[in-house]
């Protein structure tokens, strides 16, 4: 599989479980499960497609995780930025999961995606 649909793919499925966190973390999610767990594999198809692309040109597995971390937590910022119906923010309950998101694709895409190969 190659680095960019490895990173798309296991960003969604790590998204996904990601946004399924919330009803752990954070009880009174409950009623916004389903636009939290939608809302976070988007998140993850997006850091899964930068991440995949990023491990296509640069071949450093601490490269590709530190892309990883930094793209997801700033993608992770984005919503917690957003307020609850209380007027609080659930930072750590969005930021942790997030970045270490981001940290798994970075090392998968760098580690197990496949390059392209190129012709003479």
């Amino acid at each position: 599989m190659s680095k960019t649909v490895l990173g798309i793919v296991l960003g969604a499925l790590l998204g996904a479980f990601d946004g399924l966190t919330a009803m752990f973390s954070a009880p009174e999610t409950a009623p916004q499960i389903m636009g939290i767990v939608i809302g976070s594999t988007v998140k993850g198809l997006v850091v899964g497609a930068i991440v995949g692309w990023y491990a296509t040109r640069v071949r450093s597995l601490a490269k590709g995780m530190m892309v990883g971390l930094v793209v997801a937590a700033f993608f992770a910022f984005l919503i917690a930025a957003m307020p609850n119906e209380q007027g609080g923010h659930y930072w750590v309950e969005i930021m942790v999961p997030g970045s270490i998101v981001g940290l798994i694709v970075g090392y998968a895409t760098q580690t197990f995606g496949r390059a392209k190969g190129r012709t003479a």
